[in-house]
């Protein structure tokens, strides 16, 4: 036997009646992203070891040397700025290959030059990812 649910749908609408249905669609969005917003900069802010070795694998390094340059990457708190972002950008500021680059970070090479991009205003290497 099933429960029947009681209907509260009177009840539960009261302070929505008075609203035009312009003011209940702009309730709803409102309310969709007081439910939303936070999923989204939970997924712009977070990342974790295994998607950054991932991406960088994707780029062409072997699985030893992006496990270093995550490690590496973590140490000087660029994590959230994402692996191969930093990579990029500190390939980009020496005007070599980023494999080679990538390489030489993995070895412990130019973690100075990606902590100074990204916080302290190598032109656009001081933006937020």
């Amino acid at each position: 036997m099933a429960l029947k649910r009681e209907d509260d749908f009177e009840l539960r609408r009261e302070h929505l009646k008075s609203l035009s249905d312009d003011e209940l669609k702009e309730r709803f969005f409102m309310l969709s992203e007081v439910v939303t917003d936070p999923l989204i900069e939970l997924a712009k802010n977070s990342t974790t070891p295994s998607i950054e070795r991932s991406v960088l694998l994707r780029m062409g390094f072997s699985s030893i040397e992006a496990k270093e340059i995550v490690e590496r990457i973590i140490d000087a708190g660029l994590m959230g700025k994402g692996a191969g972002n930093v990579v990029l950008r500190v390939s980009e500021k020496l005007g070599t290959y980023y494999l080679t680059t990538g390489r030489e970070m993995a070895e412990g090479l130019h973690m100075d030059l990606a902590i100074e991009a990204f916080r302290g205003g190598l032109g656009n290497g001081s933006q937020k990812r």
